[in-house]
């Protein structure tokens, strides 16, 4: 490298002569050079911006003990709750959306243009107002560019001034008004909050949303003679914003018209098909109708074609006839040459998996047949297929072989791309993790869930909660440390039946001192529970508010005192136990009041074991093995055996 860069610095006349003087390498041939070859430079490939990142980042992989990218990658700033995942996310684009309304607010100071060539991003947008000069190229730029609300505004402003639009350009406006709704959409970068509205939307009722009487109707009747084309456009329109009578009834008309319409458009109706008719031996009738239509025009059916029947079929509620339907149309489609799509194989996992219908192994056949393969997005629908099948493994199969398969498949190649938006996503791993939980090992389920949380899920209290039966089951208390962090971070604790549950399982699993690997777990679950007592009485301040029962400080009480370092935290427990004895519901269990006065012999505290006895006595709780210990246990002075015979009698010593 030295070398070459001192022979560029040489002047050419000088080249020769610093070679000849032994500067230069050395050859024992003088081989004449080769004539210079033609040189053929490639042309230019479009790259995206993050091309280069996806280069370096495949060569290491995922890492699962690092956030996602679009959180910062520091311990103070990583998102750790579900609630705080969306609320980052959301910021980081209220970020955004801050900085773009600055550059459009104060655009006088963003008119300078240093980048060769210009980026378009950084400047301002252009302003339109009732008094801007345009003309039709304005528009035909403005429709280009996907801005639907200037292009309406534009347009407007043509037809006052009377300047004419050309059919054609009335068709692409049209066709835009109709995509959006005539609503402005939100940016493609904006994916955090499309994610978010997708998922609100989901919990409204689906209906018509489709604005009837506004600009696209006035738009497709100003365009005359009728085009297959603005035919085309409504009728879609209409059948994406469920205006599905109407656009039926276009579709009949232009058939009437002989107009001669594409397969899209079929597409669109074949979807909306639930929507017209009730039953389900009418909807499969209409569909094949449409179907022999595009048949007598000689029209190609696509993937679109397949996924809209089938979409058809999954809305019958007779399910027999459901299963039949698709059965039919899989093969007439193959002989077609249409591959399905990761979108047709979610459509049939819907028809054929449902939850009062006999069990179906379809998902086999399906993994068989596409196992190990890349996939692309190719139809809307394609990024529920993973989701949705991890749902089947779970709750229709319970076949843990079957979802490590469909995990296999989401991990092959760029396939994790169809995973989906990150609702999707938190369904797929919880659907998984509750699965292996349930079917497991608890050694092997811990590897795996140190692999995917937090970073790449964060567990619903129900998803918490089978963990914890997971534990209970195979006794492995060992872990419950672990847990109990994790449901700190993860903000869980305010759930009480989960609190109760780590509780009981502390309790119930008492450590082994003898094997070397449970011999600190005693403290670590007094640890445990001193930390939950302390968040519980923090609680009573927030909106989120967990109360005190019996049981709970019973247990508490049970694990401070097995933890032996803790008896003065015992004992403050216990003080709180007595003196609120009045507020809290129920009362710890006998086994918790005997092992605290067994920790209070240890401690030489006699005053302390009697107190629990009055406690005991007060609420009519077992009181003759407490008092029969305590009197074993201390050598009392006359004070504290006067006390004891004053709450239990001096008949006790007899019994």
């Amino acid at each position: 490298m030295y070398l070459t860069r001192q022979l560029r610095q040489l002047p050419r006349s000088r080249l020769t002569r610093h070679i000849a003087s032994g500067n230069g390498p050395h050859y024992t041939t003088a081989a004449p050079q080769p004539a210079a070859e033609h040189i053929e430079i490639p042309k230019r490939i479009e790259r995206s911006p993050t091309d280069l990142l996806q280069a370096l980042a495949s060569t290491v992989g995922r890492d699962p003990t690092a956030p996602h990218y679009k959180y910062h990658d520091d311990p103070f700033l990583i998102p750790m709750s579900n609630i705080t995942k969306r609320t980052y996310a959301l910021s980081k684009e209220a970020g955004r959306k801050a900085a773009n309304w600055i550059k459009e607010e104060h655009r006088e100071l963003f008119m300078h243009q240093e980048a060769q060539p210009p980026i378009e991003k950084f400047a301002p947008s252009m302003v339109y107002t009732e008094e801007s000069e345009v003309d039709a190229s304005s528009l035909q730029l403005l429709i280009s560019q996907g801005e639907l609300k200037d292009a309406v505004l534009v347009y407007n402003l043509l037809v006052q001034k009377g300047i004419e639009v050309s059919d054609a350009l009335k068709q692409s406006l049209l066709e835009l008004v109709c995509f959006y709704n005539n609503e402005e959409p939100l940016p493609e970068e904006y994916i955090e909050e499309r994610w978010f509205m997708q998922n609100s939307r989901r919990r409204e009722r689906h209906g018509k949303t489709w604005k009837d009487g506004e600009l696209a109707e006035k738009l497709y009747a100003a365009i005359e003679p009728k085009t297959p084309q603005s035919y085309a456009a409504l009728i879609r329109g209409m059948a994406k914003y469920l205006q599905c009578e109407r656009a039926y009834a276009l579709l009949q008309e232009a058939n009437e018209k002989r107009i001669q319409l594409d397969t899209n458009t079929y597409n669109a109706i074949i979807q909306i098909v639930s929507f017209i008719k009730d039953t389900a031996e009418q909807r499969w009738q209409m569909c094949t109708s449409l179907l022999n239509q595009m048949a007598e025009q000689q029209l190609k059916p696509n993937l679109g074609t397949l996924n809209a029947v089938l979409e058809c079929i999954s809305t019958f509620g007779n399910f027999k006839l459901a299963r039949s339907s698709a059965l039919k149309v899989l093969p007439e489609f193959k002989q077609l040459g249409i591959v399905p799509s990761l979108g047709s194989y979610y459509y049939l996992l819907i028809i054929f998996c449902r939850e009062r219908a006999p069990v179906s192994h379809v998902i086999i056949d399906i993994l068989n047949d596409i196992g190990g393969k890349e996939f692309k997005v190719e139809h809307p629908k394609d990024t529920y297929f993973f989701a949705t099948a991890m749902d089947v493994c779970r709750n229709h199969l319970h076949d843990k072989a079957l979802a490590k398969r469909v995990d296999e498949l989401l991990h092959t190649g760029n396939n994790y791309d169809l995973i989906g938006d990150s609702f999707k996503e938190g369904i797929y791993y919880r659907n998984y993790l509750a699965l292996l939980c349930q079917t497991e090992s608890i050694e092997d389920f811990m590897r795996t869930y140190d692999i995917l949380v937090p970073n790449i899920y964060i567990p619903e209290p129900g998803i918490m909660e089978e963990i914890l039966r997971a534990i209970e089951i195979n006794g492995a208390v060992e872990h419950v440390p672990r847990i109990w962090s994790d449901m700190v971070i993860f903000d869980h604790t305010h759930r009480e039946s989960l609190l109760l549950y780590v509780l009981r399982i502390m309790v119930d699993n008492r450590p082994n001192p003898e094997l070397p690997s449970q011999q600190q777990l005693p403290k670590q679950c007094a640890n445990v529970a001193l930390d939950m007592y302390n968040k519980i009485e923090e609680s009573a301040k927030r909106i989120k508010k967990v109360s005190f029962t019996g049981q709970m400080l019973g247990d508490i009480l049970t694990l401070l005192v097995r933890g032996n370092s803790s008896f003065d935290k015992a004992t403050e427990v216990f003080t709180y136990i007595d003196k609120q004895q009045h507020r809290i519901p129920g009362t710890p269990a006998d086994s918790a009041l005997f092992e605290y006065v067994e920790a209070c012999i240890l401690n030489k505290a006699p005053s302390q074991a009697l107190m629990a006895l009055q406690y005991a006595v007060e609420n009519n709780m077992e009181t003759t093995p407490l008092a029969k210990r305590i009197h074993e246990g201390f050598t009392l002075s006359e004070v504290h055996l006067a006390k004891l015979k004053s709450l239990v009698g001096e008949g006790f010593l007899t019994k």
